[in-house]
């Protein structure tokens, strides 16, 4: 008899070594390693309609006009680059509860009511759980199939045998090929199951959405190859116990990977916000001391979110700096441009700035807003409530330029908002916006004349 061979693998990268190791020489986790039987690779590549895998002109390959189509959900279409595409694989991530089932059980029913053929298959729930979610959700649509599945060989049998146009699987950390050993979820099990996915879509041209689990870190459960794999990463932004919920792309083969799309969790599913900068602001409190509006751009499309900056005495030997939706090492460094340009002794003070609405903000343009509004909290001056800052800061507390001006000040304008604050060198071209008035700063010093006058 044979001896059987196994090998330790590492969760979090797929690393593989022969012997277990406490640390993972790939990605440096901890105690990730698992033992699993090696089992040879059984999946074939796939083949595209018409080729038999052999090379063809890339002028030669014909496209059907029909390369995309609608999910039924705007604001996803505007994630995934302006709709679902033929043979499309989808990665959905988010923390449990957080609404990825929801999503895709909303678009299973509008795509089978546009006269396609949808396979759902639920790893996680039986027939019933799935049966009575679609009956609160208004799922009636006779086209969408069902089947509680965890043999991703059945899967693959169920496609090959109904031809459905879009086919979802959740999740796949529930499914497993009968030919690998390991247990469904382990690093073996979610590669081969992916790919046996990948062939399928790719081969039949079958729009598929895959539903991953998050580790506590919130990064996709399993090997990073599974990212790799697919065309598409989407994640869900948001906490249960906020209403708003953002999808996001992290990777796009077929659009840009800069687009949101913003929902509100309601007891009929996930309804799309159609004026995410109203919503961000409807709570904003008037003339409040800290409280700064700035314009950032998510995408194509510019969004008003409102920062706070609570600066109050430390009870600690060394000041607390805490930054939350912000880049906390880019929030320390403009305490100490403001610290040192502005002349506001902040070292002993503890800081702390929140992006109100749960969002992140990872682009520079709301620099000038985060030191006008820890200068508003440090002084104990109001901002007007109608004035909007945006800019970016150097290290010399010059103010830089920032992308898309326009669209923000128009942003602005259509809100309500009366002033605008911003860099000097976009003023440079800038067309005339009734009712707005646009002062150019090339400082934080002149900035904060403007804004505490």
């Amino acid at each position: 008899m044979a001896k059987i061979k196994t090998k330790f693998v590492c969760g979090n990268c797929g690393y593989a070594s022969a012997k277990w190791l406490g640390k993972c020489p790939e990605c440096d986790a901890w105690n990730s390693f698992s033992e699993e039987v090696e089992t040879p690779a059984l999946t074939r590549g796939f083949d595209i309609k018409g080729t038999n895998n052999r090379p063809v002109l890339l002028k030669d390959v014909e496209v059907t006009d029909e390369l995309r189509y609608s999910s039924g959900i705007g604001e996803l279409d505007i994630v995934l680059g302006g709709g679902i595409i033929n043979g499309s694989l989808v990665l959905v991530g988010g923390d449990p509860g957080i609404g990825k089932s929801t999503l895709l059980l909303q678009v299973a029913n509008y795509v089978g009511m546009n006269h396609k053929k949808v396979l759902y298959v639920s790893g996680e729930e039986s027939i019933r759980q799935t049966k009575l979610r679609s009956d609160r959700l208004g799922v009636t649509d006779a086209t969408v199939f069902i089947i509680a599945e965890n043999n991703m060989d059945a899967v693959v049998r169920y496609v090959d045998e109904l031809q459905p146009d879009l086919l979802i699987v959740d999740s796949i950390q529930t499914m497993y090929c009968s030919e690998v050993s390991s247990a469904p979820g382990s690093v073996s099990q979610v590669r081969e199951g992916t790919m046996k996915l990948m062939n399928c879509a790719k081969s039949k041209g079958v729009a598929t959405f895959i539903v991953g689990h998050v580790t506590k870190s919130g990064a996709i459960a399993g090997p990073k190859v599974l990212e790799h794999m697919v065309d598409t990463v989407l994640y869900f932004e948001g906490e249960k116990h906020n209403i708003f919920r953002m999808v996001r792309a992290v990777k796009n083969r077929y659009g840009s990977t800069n687009e949101i799309g913003v929902f509100e969790m309601t007891n009929l599913g996930l309804m799309e916000v159609k004026n995410p900068s109203a919503i961000f602001l409807s709570e904003k409190t008037v003339d409040a001391c800290g409280s700064v509006i700035t314009a950032v751009i998510e995408g194509s499309r510019p969004v008003l979110v409102e920062l706070q900056a609570l600066v109050s005495e430390s009870n600690y030997a060394s000041a607390r700096r805490t930054a939350v939706g912000l880049d906390y090492n880019k929030t320390v460094m403009l305490l100490a441009v403001i610290d040192k340009i502005a002349g506001l002794t902040l070292h002993t003070l503890d800081c702390y700035l929140n992006v109100v609405g749960g969002m992140s903000i990872t682009e520079p343009s709301p620099d000038l807003a985060v030191m006008a509004a820890i200068a508003s909290s440090y002084r104990e001056k109001q901002v007007s409530n109608r004035t909007v800052i945006f800019g970016e800061v150097g290290l010399t507390g010059e103010v830089r330029s920032v992308t898309h001006c326009q669209q923000r000040i128009a942003e602005a304008k259509r809100l309500g908002f009366e002033m605008c604050i911003v860099p000097r060198k976009n003023m440079e071209g800038l067309s005339p916006v009734t009712g707005m008035q646009v002062y150019g700063v090339e400082t934080v010093q002149e900035a904060f004349e403007y804004i505490f006058k």
